[in-house]
């Protein structure tokens, strides 16, 4: 995979997360990030920092993005999220608009 078709994300605590732009992409904030015109950081260094998001919840959400991308055009089936992440996942994809 080339570099330039991958994405950084990077949680409170400084985990990153290398994952395709294309899954990437399914978050509308994410999106509007990585191809806003004007010369932002997140644009040039294909890296955003979620300074909000721990390291456990921008895991899951990464997970939800491959998944979404898996299982977007049909095939029903449930996303398994653990009960104790309910809230702050809830959170996260609000402001990420997923």
């Amino acid at each position: 995979m080339r570099k330039e078709d991958t994405v950084k994300l990077i949680s409170a605590e400084g985990f990153e997360f290398v994952i395709d732009k294309e899954a990437a992409m399914v978050s509308q904030t994410i999106r509007n990030m990585l191809t806003s015109p004007g010369g932002f950081s997140e644009t040039e260094h294909r890296e955003v920092t979620f300074p909000e998001i721990s390291t456990t919840i921008l895991e899951k959400i990464c997970q939800y993005f491959y998944w979404s991308l898996q299982y977007a055009n049909g095939k029903e089936t449930e996303f398994p999220i653990e009960p104790e992440l309910t809230l702050e996942l809830m959170m996260a994809a609000n402001y990420l608009h997923t």
